[in-house]
């Protein structure tokens, strides 16, 4: 545990918390450099498959912390700072998961997008405010709202600063989960240890295989589907699936 980051390991799951609750979890330069350091441990572990995200206290994260000085601006802060918390999800083999309670304001949101799963209280919202603060979203976020909503409805959402409820995320396919109040974390970990009993490799192939379909004719996504197939059917790991399939039993999976 450093000054504002938390993270523990608990078997195939790791646990990072962003932990500055008094100030709802809002990034300053520390914050950002321990949670980029965070990610970067559970990336190195190859024992974890699977990693929960959550914050502190009574909000995920409240964003940048607006309140801190720098002498950067504030593409230096995106490209210099945010990038190493936010591209090393996006090129992980591992799965990360949102917990999101109170609000996910700003880049606190993006970094919920960035995960591959995101659960959400039902009184939860992502707010995006950075219209009313002359600035535009980041962080991936305007990517993720094209993607999920459209580009009309992004565009609404998004020069109009909206929060966005949980009942909207669920809706439109940016959130996975929707949970009473109070049970975002605990549902989180409990999908987590049930996804890292999951064939990492194919995990991995299927993280792969999504990312790519959103940029890839289906003609050539075909084909990306069939050479991950055949790597994945001369696997340990698949004849693992079989014999326990055959066998009416649990699959232990290993990753070769």
């Amino acid at each position: 545990m450093t000054e504002s980051v938390d993270m523990r390991v608990e078997g195939r799951v790791a646990t990072i918390t962003l932990n500055r609750p008094d100030v709802y979890n809002a990034l300053n330069a520390q914050m950002r450099r321990e949670l980029a350091e965070a990610i970067q441990q559970v990336e190195a572990d190859r024992a974890v498959r699977v990693v929960v995200l959550s914050g502190a206290g009574r909000g995920f994260c409240a964003g940048a912390d607006l309140k801190a000085r720098s002498d950067k601006t504030s593409g230096d802060v995106l490209e210099q700072e945010f990038r190493f918390c936010l591209e090393p999800i996006w090129n992980s083999e591992k799965i990360y998961i949102a917990a999101v309670h109170g609000h996910a304001a700003g880049i606190g949101a993006a970094i919920a997008l960035a995960c591959d799963l995101v659960v959400m209280e039902r009184d939860a919202k992502l707010t995006l405010a950075f219209a009313a603060i002359g600035l535009v979203p980041d962080g991936g976020l305007c990517w993720h709202l094209t993607h999920s909503l459209g580009p009309r409805r992004a565009l609404e959402v998004i020069i109009e600063g909206q929060s966005l409820d949980a009942s909207f995320c669920g809706a439109h396919g940016l959130t996975n989960k929707t949970t009473d109040v109070g049970k975002a974390l605990d549902v989180a970990q409990e999908w987590a240890n049930t996804l890292a009993k999951a064939a990492p490799l194919a995990v991995m192939a299927a993280k792969k295989l999504v990312a790519q379909s959103v940029k890839m004719e289906i003609s050539d996504l075909f084909s990306a589907e069939a050479a991950a197939q055949t790597r994945l059917g001369q696997s340990q790991d698949h004849g693992r699936g079989i014999d326990a399939f055959l066998a009416r039993e649990t699959p232990v999976f290993r990753g070769d």
